[in-house]
C-alpha cells in the first residue's frame, strides 16, 4: 500500500525531441498540480514556467536527434520537484542574457525556484529544480 501512495506523488512522462513536446509537458505539469490539489497554490504558475523552460532546454540543447526526454514531477510533503532527464552531453549553466530571444531559461529557473541543479545520469544528465510549499 505504501508503494502505491508514493507513486501517486511522482508523475513521469516521456517526450520526443520535438517542439510540440514543450506545451505537452506544460499540460502534463498542470494536470499533475491539479491532481495534487495545488492548482490555486501561489507558485503554480512558476512551476509551469520552469517546466516549459527546462523542457525547451532539453529539446534545443540536451536531447540528441532520435532521442527524447523524461519529465518527472514529485510532490513531497514540503516541496514540488521538477526533473528533466536527457541523454545529451554538456552541463547547463545560467547564461547572461543578451538582447536576442534566447538564453534566459535557466536564469528564469534560478530566479523562480528555491533550488536548482544538475545531476548525473548515464548517459546524460538530470536538470532539476525545487519549490517549497508555503
Amino acid at each position: 500500500m505504501n508503494e502505491q501512495i508514493e507513486l501517486l506523488r511522482q508523475r513521469d512522462q516521456f517526450y520526443a525531441r520535438a517542439r510540440r513536446s514543450v506545451p505537452a509537458a506544460r499540460r502534463f505539469a498542470e494536470w499533475s498540480l491539479s491532481y495534487w490539489g495545488l492548482t490555486d497554490w501561489e507558485r503554480s504558475a512558476d512551476v509551469l514556467l520552469c517546466v516549459s523552460e527546462l523542457a525547451t532546454n532539453a529539446v534545443v540543447h540536451g536531447v540528441p536527434p532520435g532521442r527524447g526526454f523524461l519529465l518527472r514531477l514529485c510532490h513531497e510533503d514540503a516541496l514540488v520537484r521538477i526533473e528533466v532527464h536527457d541523454s545529451g552531453t554538456g552541463v547547463p549553466q545560467v547564461a547572461h542574457p543578451t538582447l536576442d530571444e534566447g538564453g534566459r531559461g535557466l536564469l528564469l529557473v534560478s530566479a523562480l525556484s528555491d533550488k536548482w541543479g544538475v545531476g548525473e545520469r548515464n548517459p546524460g544528465k538530470i536538470v532539476w529544480c525545487e519549490f517549497a510549499l508555503m
